[in-house]
């Protein structure tokens, strides 16, 4: 866990006016001695936080989709064969090596932010400046820091916590264990509640920042991970007692581009198209990688990563008819690619793949007007949705006892497409929710961490070679264990 940042790479500004926001300044001639003494460096450190939340190449990539839908049952590495990023084929057959940079991406990009956060969080209070201001500009740090140690003790499990910036000193912290890094990221939460606006409170031109309700979504999915279901009904019902989020009427909307940042979006990742950015350590880029990674290759200009599995296909069937919420999450053959083209194997460069991913695809009206497209994707990351909200709110509820909030909050989801009623009670109920959360939520990165916490991995997974008590969480990278000189241990298993 060494920091090898100066301060210089992380002063860079944004401002926020839809996705102008994300447009940034570098500080010229600034230093950690003079930097820190108004407002507008108060500002300026909170963005500096935001900005390693895009960070998805870094310089391997690390992409939430990789873990959520790649290990899992709903895709398939895809890429252009077996050795296009081989450690990934390796991951998503269970057999991942400790030293694969993939992993120690993730790690050192996860780490980044907290170091981010932390430097917020030290440096801020003591600004002389509008005080209600610096109240939010501390509960962002503190949703951000909490985040990024979501992300470290999903994937990883056992790992250190950082709760302040570190003296070179101080850097081999010794891991925790996972319940200590939950409590940890409760109390950021909790404290980050009470000063966070709402939505609505934010003013247009602030469009993407961290709101209450972002952290009160957070908090409630950390309580459903340790299956502390009252306190996740509760928390989740107060986000929808807020009145703040809706679902929105058109389901395929959502994905657009007109679609980023709507009613139901609770927390985003905000990327821009027009960044400029490159390939590389992308510490100041703005653009997402995800749109390249996942269109299909040949005419379409992508690298054909995400591939859906028939297993994902078929489960939008099982109730006897086409969920119409497939036709918004993959392309089939036959149909258009946007403004690419029609989808046919031959067009993809004869890859034989019957299905691609479809709620990351960019049109070519879409990509950036200068600089290389690949780096510069403008599709916003939709981490928190109010679907996934509900269904987080319906699952709790049913643990708790309370089947009608259980099937209330199923049911919303379900008549956004004009689905029929849940009715059923018990074990049905149940599985209706996993289920719902499969089909609403698939390729968008949640399916490996449900079965994980949920207890069904080694059941779905098995026959992928899964083994429960090694392979739901992922291996330290073995780098930062020999960085650490003896003082981080590799997780059971690996």
């Amino acid at each position: 866990m060494k920091y090898r940042y100066s301060i210089y790479v992380f002063l860079i500004l944004f401002f926020a006016c839809s996705k102008d926001f994300l447009d940034r300044q570098p500080l010229v001639g600034v230093t950690e001695e003079n930097f820190y003494q108004t407002e507008g460096d108060a500002i300026a450190a909170v963005n500096a936080a935001y900005a390693a939340l895009q960070f998805e190449l870094s310089p391997a990539g690390h992409f939430r989709w990789f873990w959520g839908d790649i290990v899992s049952d709903d895709a398939n590495k895809g890429g252009s064969g077996d050795n296009d990023v081989f450690d990934l084929l390796l991951l998503e057959t269970f057999q991942g090596r400790t030293n694969s940079d993939l992993l120690e991406s993730e790690w050192a990009a996860n780490y980044d932010g907290i170091y981010r956060a932390n430097v917020v969080l030290e440096k801020v209070p003591d600004i002389d400046m509008d005080p209600i201001l610096r109240s939010r500009i501390l509960g962002e740090a503190r949703f951000i820091r909490a985040w990024f140690h979501f992300l470290q003790v999903t994937v990883f499990g056992n790992v250190p916590i950082v709760d302040k910036v570190l003296a070179p000193s101080e850097f081999n912290q010794p891991q925790a264990e996972p319940e200590e890094t939950w409590a940890f990221i409760e109390r950021d939460l909790i404290q980050a509640i009470e000063v966070l606006p709402l939505k609505s409170e934010y003013p247009l031109s602030e469009l993407g920042r961290i709101t209450k309700g972002a952290a009160q979504a957070l908090l409630a999915k950390a309580y459903l991970f340790q299956n502390k279901f009252s306190e996740a009904e509760q928390t989740a019902a107060e986000v929808i007692n807020s009145g703040e989020y809706m679902l929105v009427p058109d389901y395929a909307s959502i994905f657009t581009q007109e679609g980023e940042n709507n009613a139901e979006s609770i927390f985003e990742i905000q990327y821009m198209n027009a960044s400029g950015g490159n390939w590389g350590r992308n510490n100041a880029n703005e653009g997402t990688f995800t749109n390249v990674f996942q269109r299909a290759r040949g005419q379409f200009g992508g690298f054909g990563f995400n591939i859906p599995t028939q297993d994902l296909i078929d489960e939008f069937f099982k109730e006897g008819f086409e969920d119409p919420r497939l036709s918004s999450t993959v392309f089939r053959e036959g149909e258009p690619m946007g403004d690419r083209g029609i989808f046919t194997k031959e067009a993809t460069g004869g890859f034989p793949h019957d299905y691609y991913p479809k709620k990351y695809f960019n049109n070519l009206s879409e990509e950036a007007p200068f600089g290389d497209p690949a780096p510069n994707g403008g599709s916003n990351d939709r981490v928190i949705r109010y679907s996934d909200l509900l269904l987080m709110h319906a699952e709790a509820a049913y643990h708790t006892g309370n089947i009608s909030a259980a099937q209330g909050s199923l049911n919303q989801v379900r008549a956004r497409v004009s689905l029929s009623p849940i009715i059923s009670s018990g074990p049905e109920l149940l599985e209706a929710i996993y289920r719902e959360r499969r089909i609403e939520l698939g390729l968008e990165g949640h399916r490996f961490f449900d079965l994980v916490r949920t207890g069904r991995a080694q059941d779905v997974l098995g026959p992928l070679g899964y083994q429960e008590g090694v392979h739901n969480i992922f291996p330290i990278p073995l780098t930062q264990i020999q960085l650490s000189n003896g003082v981080l241990r590799q997780n059971p298993g690996y």
